[in-house]
């Protein structure tokens, strides 16, 4: 339990941030409190950016900025571009967490893929999750004594390069059907960058070098060795637009995230939570992406990443970190959160705790504002996304940066993610609370570290109930006069030891690892 203090005083996740100087002796209450931010270099092929918006410090020019459709982002009188959906790249899975022992399955933009290790290669493979004899999904099958992956349907087995080996069904003296270009299955080009295995979701081989032609954005600090690198990932019951604006933005936090996050306390605190103006611009936005620059300095890296750079001085050592999250877009009404915030500062702490005791905050962080964003995007996809403008008010500054990414959003996507057809647009049905925010299949299960603790501590809530049974027995089937009082006593209070703690280890799994009831009204 002392591990579990010291992982909750570091804070669960990333507050607002300012600049202070502490104590050489003070340890920080949060990694992430406390500093000043500033841009950092960042590399992205043909990136090209124009002025866009500024607003301006007038209540009036900040309506005008906010309130008008798009026609000044037309003003430069070019031809209007398109975002390609299909000719990016995305992150799958962070590596930490993909085991080579298996396949795994995982969607990215509607697509089902499997991702799978060759050990003939020493690589990441990609598939798509179907096997071409009866349509199978190949992430249900296994990785055969030479390295292949199998279906388990028929035993049909795959190389690395999607070529079928073996039809254990086809005769060896007839036609070698296995290569026939039918039996091959698709191959997604994959590559592995900052730990991250991403994805070019589309098959046809004009693609099959593409890295070798635009590669993912690159952020030289993950590639930094002084900086430690904690990461995690989570599936989402909401759309990629919504968990993009969610994270960009910092004005939600001391109100959805009351009592989890820690954020400065304003001059004038015109509330509890301490909410206060935020003088944020959107100064340049185009098909790539956009800059804030003034009060965040923050980055929307098309289409996936939000970046911060965070710099600050505490006693004249330079200590360093990155909030770094990249949304995937999974299915209508479904994302995935890929979340990394390397710091260079307090490294030796991730030597120490483990990553599921920092994931049990980071979670506790996403639970609080699940359930409002899943019911938010039900009631904008009712009015429109095309109507997000006049449905909604942003009278602030402090909505610069979601206004920014829904006009990038409209500019260059049409208010919508290419599907190709495989979607109608429509989101699934809403389902209860309790599932919405499950952790252990949106999480648990694809987190090595959480998976390990879950497990682990299962295991020990069983033993606690045994040895609760045993001690139990033993004094039922002892005589009276061959076991002492104090014998006696010590034995039964080590049953109810034992009970209750295994009682309170399973409520401390099912809160942390499966279902965790968040009510504002009571924080």
């Amino acid at each position: 339990m002392d591990v579990l203090r010291a992982a909750s005083a570091i804070g669960p996740l990333p507050c607002i941030l300012t600049t202070a100087t502490r104590n050489k002796t003070q340890f920080p209450k949060s990694i992430f409190h406390n500093l000043n931010l500033k841009l950092p270099a960042l590399t992205r092929n043909g990136s090209k950016s124009r002025l866009f918006m500024t607003l301006s410090s007038t209540p009036s020019s900040t309506m005008e900025s906010i309130e008008p459709p798009m026609p000044e982002l037309e003003a430069d009188g070019r031809e209007k571009e398109r975002f390609d959906w299909y000719s990016q790249w995305y992150p799958v899975m962070p590596v930490c967490d993909l085991d080579k022992r298996v396949p795994h399955g995982k969607k990215v933009l509607g697509l089902d893929l499997v991702v799978w290790w060759d050990k003939n290669e020493n690589e990441w493979k990609v598939f798509d999750d179907t096997c071409p004899h009866r349509l199978a999904p190949l992430s249900e099958g296994r990785i055969d004594q030479w390295g292949r992956l199998q279906c388990v349907y028929h035993g049909w087995c795959f190389n690395g390069n999607g070529d079928c080996k073996i039809i254990p069904q086809a005769p060896l003296d007839g036609p070698p059907v296995h290569t026939f270009k039918k039996a091959c299955v698709a191959v997604y080009p994959s590559v592995v960058q900052h730990d991250i295995v991403w994805v070019w979701p589309n098959a046809d081989p004009q693609y099959k070098d593409i890295i070798t032609k635009k590669k993912p954005p690159y952020i030289p600090e993950l590639d930094d060795p002084s900086f430690s690198r904690p990461m995690g990932n989570r599936d989402l019951p909401f759309g990629y637009e919504f968990l993009i604006e969610n994270l960009m933005d910092f004005a939600h936090l001391p109100y959805a995230h009351y009592g989890i996050i820690r954020t400065p306390t304003p001059k004038v605190k015109v509330d509890r939570e301490g909410g206060r103006p935020l003088d944020m611009k959107v100064k340049k936005l185009d098909i790539n992406g956009f800059v804030e620059q003034e009060w965040g300095n923050s980055n929307f890296i098309a289409p996936c990443i939000i970046h911060t750079f965070a710099d600050a001085e505490v006693d004249e050592e330079n200590h360093r970190l990155m909030l770094i999250f990249m949304c995937v877009p999974v299915s209508p009404g479904n994302s995935r959160l890929i979340w990394i915030f390397p710091r260079k500062f307090g490294v030796w702490i991730d030597q120490i705790v483990p990553r599921w005791m920092f994931h049990i905050g980071v979670n506790l962080v996403l639970d609080s504002d699940l359930y409002l964003l899943h019911v938010e995007e039900r009631k904008i996809m009712e009015i429109g996304a095309t109507n997000w403008q006049k449905a909604c008010f942003l009278p602030t500054k402090s909505d610069a940066m979601v206004v920014g990414f829904r006009r990038w959003f409209n500019k260059y996507a049409g208010s919508e993610i290419d599907w190709k057809g495989k979607y109608s647009g429509a989101l699934p049905p809403s389902l209860p609370r309790e599932q919405l925010m499950d952790r252990y299949w949106s999480h648990v299960v694809n987190c090595k570290s959480c998976n390990s603790a879950y497990k682990g501590l299962k295991a020990l809530e069983v033993m606690l109930q045994i040895m609760s049974v045993i001690l139990i027995g033993i004094i039922v089937v002892t005589k009276q006069k061959m076991m002492s009082m104090v014998a006696k006593t010590t034995m039964v209070s080590m049953a109810i030891i034992c009970f209750a703690a295994s009682k309170w280890l399973a409520h401390f799994i099912y809160k942390n690892f499966h279902y965790h009831g968040y009510n504002h009204a009571f924080h």
